[in-house]
């Protein structure tokens, strides 16, 4: 094993990387950005770089990070959400991303036909598409449920070359979906649904204590425990992330829970990591060598991508014509729930942390049947 691939030297990489972005976002040239999009790109151009392994020569590292940390960032994130939240905005947000899903299905039959991929696919063609119709309503689970049905993980290099794809689109998207409101607000006035100052109040004053530090890790590696354990042994067929979803929301509305100090901040920094590996990730090698079915696959998710971007921007203009909500549910839908967690974060608007993380678990229960269902139409 090389040092480039030693989990203590890329951890630090990746932990660096987040502190750099962080900084880098509170100058005048970094601030349109944010942190969250710094740290993909940061992290794209040292993966890019051979410094630390991409998708192609990926570490167990990355795999712990997108399975333990990942949800239990969204769990403590969850502890501070305000039920009013889903009143206000999570009626909308659900109803964007339903359009966003139904967006993604449009866009995968409407580049299917546009750009016949199955001429230089053949017969894994309509799989791939069924995949990449999962994985842009909610997330990568949904892309290697479609996958596992199919036996399409046997298919090696055609297999890791739609990972690399679907991973280069997610993080093309981010930095779209981030562009997006300011853009569109030079032409078009728009409203903020559910916005809540006393909800910003309290994470802006997010402070850690010890004692509170103690009790969230405690706690978070708990639900962890018990959301698995129901899910293998009760409940098969519920993904474990809607199970500590609920846990979060159940414990956030203890007062003891409540008054805990630092889930927030501990949250937050969770998803840049997590953020962080999906740069890693973004490997432009992996693409390129696949030369021309590398590049039908692109183009192929390129334009799905695109259309289902154009529907729900006229769509949600037409229906509630917030530009940040729509950005999120989108992100929500092409990259998952904590994609649009930390979109959520950039915009600085909390109120939307906990139906981004709603519309994250729906996409994980809504994308693979919609990937079947595409498989089965074409």
């Amino acid at each position: 094993m090389s040092f480039t691939e030693n989990p203590v030297y890329v951890l630090t990489i990746l932990c660096l990387t987040v502190l750099l972005s962080l900084y880098a976002a509170k100058t005048k040239l970094g601030r349109p950005m944010g942190a969250a999009l710094l740290v993909i790109v940061f992290t794209a151009i040292i993966a890019n770089l051979k410094l630390i392994p991409s998708a192609s020569n990926s570490i167990p590292l990355y795999n712990g990070i997108f399975g333990y940390l990942a949800p239990i960032s969204i769990f403590f994130l969850l502890l501070g959400a305000n039920l009013r939240s889903i009143k206000k905005a999570g009626t909308p947000m659900i109803i964007l991303f339903l359009i966003g899903s139904l967006a993604t299905v449009l866009g995968i039959l409407a580049s299917w036909y546009i750009l016949s991929p199955q001429h230089i696919l053949g017969a894994d063609g309509k799989i791939l598409a069924g995949m990449f119709t999962g994985t842009y309503t909610g997330g990568s689970i949904n892309f290697n449920a479609v996958a596992l049905a199919y036996n399409f993980q046997e298919q090696g290099i055609l297999y890791a070359g739609a990972i690399a794809v679907d991973n280069v689109i997610t993080a093309i998207w981010i930095i779209l979906t981030i562009a997006f409101p300011t853009a569109l607000r030079h032409f078009f006035k728009d409203k903020k649904i559910g916005l809540t100052s006393i909800e910003k109040d309290k994470a802006d004053n997010d402070t850690i204590d010890l004692q509170s530090l103690s009790w969230l890790i405690i706690m978070g590696l708990l639900a962890f425990f018990v959301s698995e354990v129901i899910t293998i042994h009760l409940f098969p067929k519920i993904p474990s992330i809607i199970t500590l979803s609920t846990i979060g929301i159940l414990l956030a509305q203890l007062p003891f829970v409540a008054k805990l100090r630092g889930g927030h901040t501990l949250g937050l920094y969770l998803v840049y990591l997590f953020l962080a590996v999906i740069g890693a990730y973004c490997e432009i090698d992996a693409v390129i060598a696949l030369k021309e079915v590398g590049l039908t696959l692109f183009l192929f998710t390129s334009i799905a991508v695109i259309i289902h971007g154009f529907i729900i921007i006229l769509l949600g203009a037409i229906t509630f014509k917030d530009w940040d909500m729509i950005s999120i549910a989108s992100q929500a839908n092409i990259g998952g729930g904590t994609s649009a967690i930390a979109l959520a974060e950039t915009f600085n608007r909390k109120e939307l942390i906990l139906p981004a993380i709603l519309v994250g678990t729906l996409g994980n229960a809504l994308g693979t049947y919609l990937g079947f269902m595409v498989v089965s139409i074409l």
